[in-house]
């Protein structure tokens, strides 16, 4: 499919809005250096940040990491960061599989469950995953899902404020550059904007592969 143009691009990018009542008490919650893969037995730190509607780092907050894998559940109390709004849990997973995630900010009911990340053996080797499917794990531990719907994520999205991203295409270029450094847009609506989720360029890589692929090629389908 054709890139769109940045005429089309500028009023349809993903936008979150800056606090404000009406909207109620929803959080974004981005996780830091998602691991492809953890080693079974060996602890992870599971780090993330918590902003109220996708901007302000909110501190003080009491969460939890839950692990589970069939009949297996670990939990692990996250403790503070050196920065504001960064909490951190240090969860060991005792066998290989793929283990449901979830994280429990604390901030009422703003809690995500991440893609299943599998867990190996300490012998194993593990091929680097696809871009496009790295970038679909991304999407949901980033907090893209929070504001945006796509498909092929079947995540709960808390704030449906920004457009559904299922079959958007973009310059992928600009799209990069955007998520690199939202502030490169004005909004048209001065209550809405992007936040800075800090991503890391190998990271904006995976999530341009990502809504610039297919649905159907990411999850799987024909």
């Amino acid at each position: 499919m054709t890139a769109r143009p940045l005429s089309f691009l500028f009023p349809a990018l993903l936008a979150a809005p800056i606090l404000g009542a009406g909207l109620g008490g929803w959080a974004t919650i981005t996780v830091e250096d998602l691991p492809e893969h953890i080693v079974a037995g060996q602890p992870v730190d599971l780090t993330y940040t918590v902003r109220q509607h996708g901007v302000e780092r909110i501190r003080g907050l009491k969460g939890r990491v839950e692990a589970q894998f069939g009949r297996l559940e670990r939990t692990a109390l996250a403790v503070a960061g050196t920065k504001a709004g960064q909490y951190t849990a240090t969860i060991t997973l005792p066998e290989p599989g793929n283990w449901a995630i979830m994280i429990r900010s604390g901030f009422g009911n703003s809690n995500r469950k991440l893609l299943p990340i599998r867990v190996v053996a300490g012998n194993a080797r593990v091929a680097a995953m696809d871009p496009a499917e790295r970038g679909r794990s991304l999407f949901v531990a980033k907090g893209c899902v929070t504001c945006h719907t796509h498909q092929s994520v079947g995540a709960e999205t808390l704030a449906d404020v920004g457009p559904d991203l299922t079959s958007r295409r973009f310059q992928a270029d600009y799209l990069a550059k955007y998520l690199k450094d939202p502030s490169i847009r004005t909004p048209t609506n001065s209550t809405q904007r992007m936040p800075d989720l800090e991503l890391k360029e190998p990271e904006i890589a995976a999530l341009v592969a990502f809504i610039n692929g297919t649905a159907q090629a990411v999850s799987g389908k024909q």
